[in-house]
């Protein structure tokens, strides 16, 4: 079966070679579209280690490096610098 050279849109007679390049036309003139950014793009300058929230969550924090105490403990800690009664139960 051959193609057909030609194809009728609304009673015209029209190449279908003339479609099938204008059609590669518009797939090139797509792939060369550039879309603007919305904002201003930044690079972030954490540590890799704090650039997620997974990573943020499974190491220690400041207060918890100072301290070289673990996170309950350490809140407990810090209500007593506050003044507050600290109960240790065992």
């Amino acid at each position: 079966m051959t193609y057909p050279t030609f194809i009728e849109i609304d009673g015209k007679r029209v190449l279908w070679r003339e479609i099938v390049q204008r059609r590669r036309e518009q797939l090139k003139a797509v792939a060369k579209a550039v879309q603007a950014a919305l904002f201003g793009l930044r690079d972030d300058t954490r540590p890799a280690r704090e650039r997620t929230a997974a990573r943020r969550y499974l190491e220690p924090s400041l207060f918890t490096l100072l301290d070289g105490v673990s996170g309950g403990e350490n809140a407990r800690l810090n209500g007593a610098a506050l003044g507050q009664s600290v109960v240790r139960v065992c």
